[in-house]
């Protein structure tokens, strides 16, 4: 017993301190180059800045809760497609939030999320296309300890709607040009513990165990895919528009860290003529 206390006592102390240290971090400290080394394995970057949009409050009204999106913006004619887009917040304990992976087809022009930030920090949002170059941007976003502010209100309502998934379409632009476009989200029900978060009432903290992997297929092929980690806020939620085809199905099939699956189909609604 007091082996597996100590245990414990020692993993919480070990997640602990790379929040002190970043407190403690001068202002000028960047650990972009850093995380270029061990997330991208210091492969060049170019400047992304008219190739992808990063949207993000310069300041955040709930740290937990900061929403973010992210536009690819290839010019008409371009024969690249993207491949990948990486989300990455710098002084996050866990910087990389999410990677998005694209279909060959999947049409996806724009995509949301919701993420929490822990310090003021620069974001971080990088491009893979298919010439197998990367870009980068950047916004810089003032919110802090979104990491450890209690995941969940109700802890008993979280319980009941963990693994539910909720699929809404959004009506059709009015423009004609975008009549076959459809605007989608998907809403995974999880806590998304992140490690960091104390139980209000035992004063211990609440293991880990969040919603790690999502794919998102349009009938047989897939669409897109995240690989997400403990940033990524609570009830998973995924935005994303896309050019409607004919009678598409959309199935998600998406796994936590407990090993849980969780799965659901729907029918895409029909494009305009």
């Amino acid at each position: 017993m007091i082996s597996s206390c100590l245990r414990q006592l020692c993993l919480v102390a070990a997640v602990a301190a790379p929040i002190c240290a970043q407190a403690a971090a001068p202002e000028d400290d960047d650990p972009w180059p850093g995380l270029v080394q061990d997330i991208f394995q210091g492969r060049p970057m170019e400047d992304g800045s008219r190739l992808i949009v990063l949207e993000a409050p310069n300041r955040a009204e709930d740290a937990a809760v900061v929403p973010v999106t992210l536009r690819t913006t290839l010019p008409p004619g371009d024969a690249r497609y993207p491949m990948s887009m990486t989300l990455v917040i710098d002084h996050n304990p866990a910087p990389m939030a999410a990677r998005f992976e694209f279909g060959r087809d999947s049409t996806i022009t724009a995509l949301s999320t919701r993420v929490r930030v822990n310090a003021y920090t620069d974001v971080h949002a990088v491009l893979e296309l298919s010439d197998g170059k990367l870009y980068v941007t950047k916004k810089y976003v003032k919110a802090s300890g979104g990491c450890s502010a209690p995941a969940a209100k109700d802890a008993e309502a979280a319980k009941k709607r963990l693994g539910q998934l909720r699929f809404r379409q959004f009506a059709t632009p009015p423009d004609p040009q975008a009549s076959r476009t459809r605007e989608a989200q998907l809403i995974i029900g999880h806590p998304n513990n992140s490690g960091l978060q104390m139980d209000q009432l035992t004063h211990l903290y609440i293991p880990p165990s969040f919603v790690n992997e999502v794919r998102i297929w349009r009938n047989d092929e897939m669409m897109l895919s995240m690989e997400g980690g403990i940033s990524i806020s609570e009830d998973p939620n995924i935005r994303f528009t896309y050019v409607a085809g004919d009678e598409d199905r959309i199935r998600v099939e998406a796994k936590d860290t407990d090993g849980r699956v969780f799965k659901g189909e729907w029918p895409s609604e029909q494009p305009g003529p």
